[in-house]
């Protein structure tokens, strides 16, 4: 991306980064674009701190409920909306405020993208199948030093 630099606004979950977000991009004639993973999500205000209607109005929001739960939604998928969105802004001569606490969201705009392989439902659905001491068992046998860091347990990592 060329053209006039991207601000950034990161923290934990819940430390008022909305509030200070909204201060800081009326001072600087800034719209803000969320880089959260749960924001863009229509229909689930609770417990994803949102931005408020009356914030909202205040300030323009992008990348907030802008596809449905249902829906599979990749960090590919964010950049590939959130860049035409940023260059847009900056085409206005406005500043895009990237707002959120999704590390791979924010990482996804600042750092080159590697290429891999596409997503492989099928091979998904059968390791969906297996028990969580079986996928222990075969991240041991293909890579022993990630195994060795985590637990028989957790199946989202063993995955």
């Amino acid at each position: 991306m060329t053209g006039p630099e991207i601000v950034i606004l990161t923290g934990p979950t819940a430390v008022g980064k909305t509030a200070v977000a909204v201060a800081v991009a009326q001072a600087l004639g800034a719209e803000i674009v969320s880089a959260d993973s749960m924001q863009v999500y229509r229909r689930m205000e609770a417990g994803t701190a949102k931005p408020a209607a009356a914030e909202r109005a205040l300030v323009p929001h992008h990348m907030v409920d802008i596809v449905d739960p249902a829906e599979p939604f990749t960090v590919a998928e964010y950049r590939e909306r959130a860049v035409p969105v940023i260059e847009e802004i900056r085409e206005r001569g406005r500043l895009p405020l990237v707002v959120g606490g999704t590390r791979l969201y924010l990482l996804s705009l600042i750092e080159p993208f590697f290429s891999g392989p596409p997503p492989a439902p099928a091979f998904r659905a059968g390791l969906a199948e297996r028990t969580p001491a079986e996928l222990h068992d075969e991240l041991t046998r293909v890579d022993p030093l990630t195994a060795s860091r985590l637990h028989p347990a957790d199946r989202k990592r063993n995955v």
